[in-house]
C-alpha cells in the first residue's frame, strides 16, 4: 500500500512553492461562530484555481515524468481545474474527465485553462473506467484526485502552512471527499494535534469505510457531491486514517448551507459546500470543543457561484 510522510510533505513544498499561493488565515474572534472561543480559519478558497487541489496538482506533474502524451485526470469539478491549470502552465497537453452532473462554473472553468473535456454520464466509478481505458490507450499519465503518493504530498503542504502560521493548535477539522486532503494533513501533524474529519450525509467515505472495517464503495449524494463526492475513500487515506485521525462526524446538508451563509455574513467567506463543510462541524455542534481548545479548520475551496451564498 502507498503511503506519504512529513518528509515527503517538506518536499512537496519545496516543489510547488513558486506555483502556488501560501493561502492567509483569519482568526475568528470568540462570537463570531457559535462559540465563544476563537477560531482559525485556513482560506484555502484563496488559493490559485479556487481550492487546495492545486497543491496535489502541481506535486504531481512536478513529481512526475510526463509522456508525450500529456495527461487524463478524473474530476468532479476542483482537481479538473487545478489539473487543467498546472498542466497549461507547465505546458502539458491534458483531458479531465467529468460528470455531466459538475457544476457549470467549474466546466466552465476547466475548458478556460485549455484542457479538452470529456463529459460522462453515470456515477463517478465510470469516469475512472472511461479514463483509464483512455491512458491504455494513448499511454497518458493517469493523474488521480486524491490517491497518488506525490498529490496527498501536495495537499499536506496545507497543514504544513497551517502549522506554520498558527502554532500549536489542538485539533484541525478538515472535510473528507476521497481523503487525499486529510490524509497529507494528518500525516503532517502526525499526533501533534487531534485531527478531525467531517463528511456530509451524502458523501461518508471514511464513515462507510470505518464502519464496514475496509474500503467500499458508496453513492455519493447531496449538496457536497461535486467536491467530496468520491465513489471510495482512497487506500492512502485509508492507511492514515488508522495512525492520525482522531474523530469522524457527518454534518448536514442543511447545516453545510446555514454555514455558507454564516462565512459571508460574518466575515465575507465564499466558500462551496465543500469547503464549509468542516466549518459546518462546529456551527451544528456535531464537534464541540474544549474551553480553551485552540481549533483550526480548513475552508478548502470557494469554487461557487457568489449569488448561492448571498
Amino acid at each position: 500500500m502507498a503511503s506519504i510522510s512529513a518528509h515527503d510533505v517538506e518536499v512537496a513544498a519545496g516543489h510547488i512553492a513558486d506555483h502556488v499561493r501560501r493561502t492567509p488565515v483569519l482568526r475568528l474572534e470568540p462570537g463570531a461562530s457559535t462559540l465563544d472561543l476563537p477560531v482559525w480559519l485556513k482560506l484555502e478558497q484563496l488559493q490559485v484555481t479556487g481550492t487546495f487541489k492545486s497543491r496535489n496538482a502541481f506535486a504531481l506533474l512536478l513529481g512526475a515524468e510526463v509522456p508525450e502524451a500529456g495527461v487524463v485526470a478524473v474530476s468532479g469539478g476542483n482537481f479538473g481545474l487545478a489539473m487543467a491549470y498546472a498542466a497549461g502552465r507547465l505546458g502539458y497537453p491534458i483531458t479531465v474527465f467529468v460528470p455531466e452532473s459538475a457544476p457549470a462554473v467549474k466546466v466552465d472553468g476547466i475548458r478556460a485553462f485549455g484542457a479538452d473535456i470529456e463529459m460522462v454520464g453515470g456515477p463517478m466509478r465510470e469516469l475512472f473506467e472511461a479514463s483509464q481505458q483512455r491512458i491504455e490507450e494513448t499511454g497518458a499519465l493517469s493523474a488521480h484526485p486524491f490517491d497518488q503518493p506525490e498529490g496527498v504530498a501536495g495537499a499536506g503542504t496545507c497543514g504544513l502552512e497551517f502549522d506554520e502560521q498558527v502554532p500549536g493548535l489542538d485539533t484541525v477539522l478538515v472535510a473528507v471527499g476521497g481523503g487525499g486532503l486529510i490524509a497529507g494533513v494528518a500525516t503532517w501533524f502526525e499526533d501533534r494535534t487531534r485531527i478531525v474529519a467531517v463528511e456530509t450525509e451524502g458523501t461518508p467515505t471514511l464513515h462507510a469505510a470505518m464502519d464496514a472495517g475496509e474500503r467500499t464503495g458508496i453513492e455519493p449524494w447531496g449538496i457536497g457531491t461535486s467536491a467530496l463526492g468520491a465513489p471510495m475513500l482512497g487506500e492512502i487515506a485509508w492507511d492514515v486514517a488508522h495512525r492520525h485521525i482522531d474523530d469522524r462526524v457527518l454534518v448536514t446538508d442543511e447545516a453545510v448551507v446555514a454555514t455558507q451563509r454564516h462565512l459571508w455574513s460574518t466575515a465575507r467567506i465564499v466558500a462551496e459546500a465543500g469547503g464549509a463543510a468542516a466549518f459546518a462541524a462546529l456551527q451544528s455542534g456535531v464537534y464541540v470543543p474544549q474551553a480553551d481548545e485552540r481549533v483550526g479548520v480548513v475552508v478548502c475551496g470557494g469554487n461557487i457561484d457568489p449569488g448561492a451564498v448571498a
